[in-house]
């Protein structure tokens, strides 16, 4: 005997694209990996606090993960530049773990500060002004 859709505990679907995190801000980063093995990142780690090896603009990527199904990973392989879609995190904006860099509230500018502090002295991203890490080229 087949499933039918009117069975007790039938999925049904609709035959159209569902939204993920309806409304939230979302951005596009261009990654390098400069390190010599390959990294995965999962979809809810704070890309912020990424592996040192992944070069990019961390400022842009406060408060935000990976912008992809719950349970998957993005792996960037040694040498490898690509896009990625980041989406702001939903809830209550608490962030806490991680690589240690972000410990409070995403919406209070104290607490990014001290996290953009924190990865400059721990040699995630430049000292000073410039928001690229050290050896990276663009402009």
């Amino acid at each position: 005997m087949t499933a039918k859709h009117n069975e007790i505990g039938a999925i049904r679907y609709k035959d159209e694209m569902i939204e993920l995190r309806p409304g939230r801000p979302r951005t596009v980063i261009r990654v390098h990996h400069r390190g010599d093995r390959p990294i995965q990142v999962g979809s809810h780690f704070h890309f912020f606090e990424v592996n040192k090896a992944l070069v990019f603009d961390r400022e842009q990527a406060f408060g935000m993960h990976l912008d992809i199904l719950s349970g998957t990973a993005v792996r960037f392989e040694p040498g490898e530049e690509k896009e990625v879609q980041l989406v702001r995190y939903g809830g209550r904006g608490s962030l806490i773990g991680f690589n240690g860099l972000t410990m409070g509230d995403l919406n209070d500018e104290a607490v990014r500060v001290a996290a953009i502090r924190l990865a400059q002295r721990q040699g995630y991203m430049p000292q000073g002004g410039d928001k690229r890490q050290e050896g990276e080229g663009g402009g």
